[in-house]
């Protein structure tokens, strides 16, 4: 629990490279997928069986060294799991995938996990999840965070359950910013000229652009997106702007090479319990939650034990497992509670971290915060085309 670890490069970050764009796109031609009629959910459903072997595909860093929570859902269950660190990034993974799925084939994996944003769109309007049965997700219906239930991008959970999930806010480091960061607007604060860190994903300098001109992402048009386009050239003619980043943001903040940023809450969380005088806050103008899917990919072989893995993950003791390990926000309620036990009987160290980790509201976002949360914009094939330049334009130039 408490050994110092990389955090997976690029956590999040969906590639928007000029390579991962070619991917993404070339599974896009295809005719969107009708929605699956519930009577042929059931019918699907009806047709599978347990066969106790799964095969996980996931991303580095998300499953404790030792397996402990897949150990013991094997000894639980009697299913046993292939699991494999496959996924470094959304697009590229996407890309090898959509060809695959394409031809009818399987991917040879039960569960993968996506993050929400563009691929996940392009999987979701190709049909190539396959959607879920609710009967088989109780510990779902009955244990998951209201605010992982109904997802924008997702609505009612038919075809993903989450995995982990995080916010991106501002850091930054104390030594320099002696105020306590509570708008957005300080990233465009001329006593900060120089020494602003933003990042150069599309989808999240959008969202920060957006909520500067107090504009919901999740609702947005085109003509947000272009005003969002104009307010953050503003920002980066202005010379407010040090650098766009990708993952190392954290680095120049601690270093104090930038003084604040946009962040993501588990980078800060790892700083915070290493002694760096870092802090987090979610704008009062609004913050990004994303997450990362577990789904089922159309062609699985083992549907049935791989949605029991994912429900099973839904229970708070083997959700407290995962999230001492990954420190970003668990989806599971419950998992305070768990670590509040845990810490009755830990001892030194590892009591130091359980304390704080439950007492991090980088970990346990509180209500107001959430309150305060949105998702990504909704972007069909044809709008890609629009946004994306608009968003590129700023970092690239």
């Amino acid at each position: 629990m408490t050994q110092s670890r990389t955090r997976r490069d690029f956590f999040r970050v969906a590639g928007f490279s000029a390579a991962g764009l070619a991917m993404a796109a070339c599974g896009v031609q295809g005719q969107k997928a009708a929605p699956p009629k519930a009577d042929a959910v059931k019918e699907y459903w009806a047709k599978q069986q347990k066969h106790g072997h799964l095969v996980f595909a996931n991303w580095p860093e998300y499953m404790p060294q030792d397996q402990a929570p897949l150990k013991e859902f094997t000894k639980n269950t009697g299913i046993s799991v292939e699991y494999k660190e496959v996924i470094q990034d959304n697009a590229e993974f996407f890309g090898k995938s959509d060809p695959v799925l394409r031809a009818g084939q399987s991917l040879g994996y039960d569960i993968v996990v996506m993050t929400n944003g563009t691929q996940l769109q392009h999987m979701m309007d190709l049909g190539y999840i396959v959607p879920l049965d609710p009967s088989k997700m109780p510990n779902f219906f009955a244990n998951a965070g209201e605010k992982f239930k109904n997802r924008s991008y997702d609505p009612g959970n038919k075809l993903t359950m989450p995995y982990a999930s995080g916010v991106t806010g501002i850091a930054w480091n104390t030594k320099y910013v002696t105020e306590d960061i509570t708008s957005i607007n300080s990233l465009w604060d001329p006593k900060y000229k120089g020494r602003v860190g933003m990042m150069d994903d599309p989808q999240e300098i959008a969202n920060f652009g957006m909520f500067a001109l107090g504009i919901d992402p999740e609702k947005s048009t085109e003509e947000d997106w272009k005003k969002a386009g104009a307010k953050l050239k503003e920002q980066r003619d202005a010379g407010m702007v040090r650098k766009y980043y990708q993952q190392n943001y954290i680095d120049a903040v601690s270093k104090g090479d930038i003084w604040l940023s946009m962040a993501w809450s588990g980078d800060v969380f790892q700083r915070q319990i290493a002694g760096e005088p870092v802090k987090f806050v979610v704008p009062q103008e609004g913050g990004t939650i994303w997450t990362d899917n577990m789904l089922i990919p159309k062609g699985a072989a083992n549907p049935v034990d791989a949605i029991t893995l994912m429900d099973y993950f839904y229970q708070p003791v083997p959700a407290s497992e995962l999230a001492a390990f990954i420190q970003y926000v668990s989806p599971v309620d419950g998992v305070q509670d768990v670590f509040k036990q845990k810490t009755t009987t830990a001892t030194g160290k590892d009591k130091e971290t359980l304390e704080a980790m439950i007492n991090s509201p980088l970990m346990f976002p509180s209500e107001a915060d959430l309150a305060k949360l949105r998702g990504y914009t909704k972007l069909t094939t044809a709008q890609e085309q629009v946004f994306n330049p608009i968003f590129q334009s700023v970092t690239q130039a």
